[in-house]
């Protein structure tokens, strides 16, 4: 998926409350320095810090705590991923329901669901490529097109997710597979609001050219998604 990217942390200002970025065994390396280098740009500049097994901060209540958002950035298998990330399941579920903001980027957007996961939306996520009319069939690392807010797209995409709204409101549907289901959305959960796509927009240049793919400009999508998020 994504190469190794500079290790260290975004420069941060110290003054606003931290957007949170997971960074360890339940992630790829590449893919939380590329969420973290969104979130410290943008029209945000957010005070980004790594959370995780091997960071300065721990991923715990307390470190939930007070903080604008966090992220959970791509990974591997979702059952392997979700072993490391399971005791922070109320954790995290307290963070949200009490205000709090989840960006889930792929294989954060499966952990969002339920099945396993942190049980964040209205519906769970499933795989695009298993889904009727596909178009995108197996796992490689391709791109994929998306209508955004109806705009044809294209983004990077590497075995990510669809969505479904369930029954729940204040769903937002931020973009939409060609087969019709959902490759971005945000919803609320408690007093808290998740937000979580299926491709990346977050990806970085060497994303594409590492495995022989026409670079493309995605993060004024990424943007989108995590105002939506912050809205």
């Amino acid at each position: 998926m994504a190469s190794s990217a500079d290790p260290r942390p975004p420069a941060t200002t110290g003054r606003r409350p931290p957007a949170l970025v997971y960074r360890g065994p339940a992630a790829l390396p590449g893919c939380p320095e590329a969420v973290a280098a969104l979130l410290a740009a943008g029209p945000w500049r957010m005070d980004v810090r790594y959370v995780g097994p091997d960071e300065a901060l721990p991923l715990t209540a307390a470190s939930l705590d007070g903080a604008l958002l966090y992220a959970q950035p791509g990974g591997g298998g979702l059952d392997e991923a979700y072993r490391h990330l399971e005791r922070h399941r109320e954790a995290m579920r307290g963070y949200v329901r009490g205000g709090g903001r989840y960006l889930g980027f792929c294989l954060g957007g499966y952990l969002a669901g339920s099945g396993p996961g942190f049980a964040l939306l209205p519906g769970d996520p499933d795989q695009y490529i298993t889904s009727p009319d596909a178009t995108v069939h197996d796992e490689r690392d391709t791109i994929v097109e998306v209508a955004w807010r109806g705009r044809p797209r294209s983004l990077y995409f590497q075995d990510g997710p669809y969505f479904t709204r369930g029954d729940a409101p204040g769903a937002d549907v931020l973009a939409t597979y060609p087969n019709g289901t959902v490759a971005a959305l945000t919803a609320r959960f408690g007093g808290g609001r998740v937000g979580v796509v299926g491709p990346h927009p977050e990806a970085t240049d060497d994303w594409f050219t590492d495995v022989g793919l026409p670079v493309l400009h995605t993060r004024d999508m990424g943007v989108d998604l995590v105002n939506a998020v912050l809205a």
